[in-house]
This record gives structure tokens, sequence and C-alpha cells, in this order.
């Protein structure tokens, strides 16, 4: 991609020199700052107001833990050697074929620990960090299943509708060629197609609670023969006040079933949940530390500047080839977008007020490299796999620490390097 024809202007200065000039780390004092305390600026989520249940009324973050250079002596690190290979699994060929014919070799840890439980019917709970491959590590066993019983249906949860098809899209680059259906449910999109798909057989059903409830409720949608649920982000499906929905949803199912619950967090209410949904589960957890090694992370002062100056000018340095910025709210990130634009900017943006085709549309021109920036909300944080992303901006603060490590995960992922850069007043 010739990222210089989307550009207002060149420039001939480094990112360090522009992180310098706009005050990057080495000159910000995060012991004079305070950190930054969300409830003085109020929350504009309007519905989740729930998201206080992790901590007190008032959260704090501390800048400095925006601050973290990247790793770069990875050959120090004790390299992890799985149990089992793929092909040593005890799987259907057909789908080892495929699995193999993607060049997948060695299983990531979750994969590596999870897949065997799931093959023998147990109940997980499974505690990763974001891209470490899980979704395969859920997907490839349940296939399997599938194959040995085609009356066989599962239901998937997710937090967001991106998710919901990247995860449709996984599962059909594992199943070419064998007749396997599914189908994806998720708000936003025409709910009339979606009831004309499941009056087809489907293995698979993949959806977001808010639309699968709505489903259910229709009288479309029937669950109380599905002995197979997966609960992926369980506790981004919380924060979105989703919690009525999934216990809903679980409550229309047999009682004897089969229950996969993963999240990258761990809470109260999370556990109660467990208690509730799982027996006697296998517990899994891989998650080591809150970022990835690969992040280099600073913050850029803003210091009165105008904060779209600041980043038009670091979008203009050769080095953001591909950019993925937050903001906090669906109005913000539409002006923020128009603005880039206005400069010249190639950018699309992505938030709840978009319908589903213009969400897939903006995130396809990202994904393809037709756009050099994507402006969001956090609805894209989470799960997600988007190719060599450059560079995360948190052109606003996240709410809590544990979205600032999503939001920045959709760079240096896998053994690619990365850089979060996070605005601060």
């Amino acid at each position: 991609m010739n990222t210089t024809q989307s550009r207002p202007r060149g420039s001939n200065s480094s990112s360090q020199t522009k992180r310098n000039r706009f005050g990057g780390g080495k000159k910000f004092n995060s012991k004079s700052s305070g950190g930054f305390n969300r409830g003085s600026r109020g929350s504009s989520r309007g519905g989740n107001q729930n998201r206080n249940k992790r901590g007190s009324k008032s959260i704090q973050l501390d800048i400095s833990t925006f601050i973290n250079k990247a790793e770069k002596s990875v050959e120090k690190e004790e390299k992890f050697i799985p149990e089992n290979l793929f092909a040593d699994f005890s799987i259907e060929t057909n789908l080892k074929n495929n699995i193999l014919g993607r060049g997948y070799e060695k299983p990531t840890p979750i994969q590596d620990q999870t897949i065997p439980h799931i093959l023998q019917n147990k109940d997980i709970v499974g505690l990763a960090n974001t891209g470490t491959g899980k979704t395969a590590a859920f997907l490839i066993p349940l296939i399997n299943k599938v194959i040995l019983n085609r009356k066989e249906q599962v239901i998937i949860l997710t937090p967001t509708r991106e998710l919901a098809i990247q995860i449709e899209e996984e599962l059909q680059s594992f199943t070419t060629g064998m007749r396997i259906f599914s189908t994806v449910c998720v708000g936003g999109a025409p709910i009339y197609k979606q009831i004309s798909r499941l009056q087809k057989p489907n293995q698979f059903i993949i959806g977001t609670p808010g639309r699968i409830m709505d489903l259910m409720k229709r009288g479309v949608l029937k669950l109380n023969n599905t002995r197979t649920i997966v609960l992926d982000e369980a506790d981004r499906m919380l924060d979105m006040g989703f919690v009525n929905d999934m216990r809903f949803i679980m409550s229309e199912m047999p009682k004897e079933r089969h229950t996969l619950f993963f999240s990258a967090t761990m809470s109260p209410t999370i556990e109660g949940l467990i208690k509730d949904f799982l027996v006697d589960p296998v517990n899994i957890s891989v998650k080591t530390r809150a970022t990835s090694k690969n992040i280099d992370q600073d913050i850029i002062r803003i210091a009165g500047r105008d904060k779209v100056e600041v980043l038009a000018d670091l979008l203009s340095d050769p080095e953001f080839t591909k950019v993925l910025v937050f903001g906090r709210t669906k109005r913000g990130v539409e002006k923020l977008n128009e603005k880039l634009l206005q400069r010249g900017i190639k950018t699309e943006s992505i938030h709840g007020n978009k319908t589903h085709g213009q969400r897939q549309n903006s995130l396809k021109k990202f994904k393809s490299d037709n756009v050099q920036t994507l402006i969001a909300t956090d609805v894209v944080a989470r799960g997600l796999d988007i190719n060599d992303v450059s560079h995360v901006i948190n052109y606003e603060l996240p709410e809590t620490y544990d979205d600032y490590v999503h939001r920045i995960g959709r760079t240096g992922r896998g053994d690619k390097t990365g850089k979060a850069l996070t605005f601060v007043d």
C-alpha cells in the first residue's frame, strides 16, 4: 500500500522525534499527574453503567502503565513446547487434513491444553490473553463432534457482530468440503434473512446474546435440543449488559449440556456464572503478562494542543502504515473521522450508530489496506484478528485498564511488533 498518497503532508522527522515534541513518556511525570479519574469526566456509554461493578465509583487509571518498551531480546524467553501436535489429536481425517493444510502444526498453549478436554466432552473454563488462538481451540474439537453426529447443534455467543463473523470465517476455513452449515445471528443485520437461514439445518449458530434471545422469543430459534454452547469473551458480554440475556438463553437449553466458557479476566460475577452454568469444569489458564511483550507503549501529552492536529501529524509519518484509533463515544468517533477525511487522510469508522453493512464495509477496507486508518469505539477492541496493525492510538482514554489491554492487543500479534500511543492531557 502506498500510504503517502493518503497523507496531508510529508514529514522527515521520525516518530520518536514527534513523541518528544508532543510530550512523550520520557518527559512525563506520572507521579504529579495523579492518574486519570474517570469520574471527573463522567460516562458516555449510557446503558453500560454496570461497568463500575469491577471497582469503585471512580476508577483510577495509572498513566504510567501506558509506558512500556517492547522486549528486544525475545531469544531469552523460554520457548513453549506443546504436549501435542495437530497431527496427533484424535480427530476425523478430513478435519485434520484441513487443519494441516492451513499450515497448523504445533498448537498454542490454550489449544494444547484445551482441545483434548473438549474432545472428552468436559466443561471448560478458559482464561487466556487476547490473540492466543482460543477460537481454534474450541472450534476444532466441536467440528469433530459435529462430524461424529450430524444432528449435533452448537451455539456460540460473542459480544460483538464483528467477532461473530470472524468466528464463522474461521469455522468455514476448517470445514471446507464437509457440508457443515452455520449461520450468524447478530443485531444490526436484517432479522428476516436470519430467520430464513434458521429454517434450514445449521450445525453451528453464532451470534450476539441480544439477537439470539430475540429470535428465541419469536419462536424461530429453539434450543431445547441444543446441548453444546460456547460463551466467548464472557467478561465483555457482562460489561455490555448481556448477563440476563445469557441466563435466559442457558435456561432454555437442556440441563445436561456441554459448556465452554472463555474469558480474559475473572471477577466475582463471572465466578458466579461459572457455578451456575458449568458442571465440574476443567480450569485452564494460560494468561501471562497483561500486555504483549511485542508492543512498545508510550504516551503523548497534548498540553493544550489541538488533538486532531496532533493525530493528523502522526498519521503523516511513513511509520504509521496501518493505524487503529480508539475513541469513547459513537458521536466522537464519527466526528473525528470526518475531520481526518477533511485533512486528506484515508480513513473509515466503526461504531454502534452504523448499520451492520457499513461496519463490515469499513472493516473490510481496513483489513485489505484500502484505508490507512480505522477510527473505532471499543466495539473492535476484543477478539478481532487484523493483520499488520502498525499502531494503536488511544485518542481518548479507555474506561478501565482491561479495556486498554484489549485495545492495544490489536497490534503486536503473534511474533510481530507493534506500537501503542495514548493521548493524555
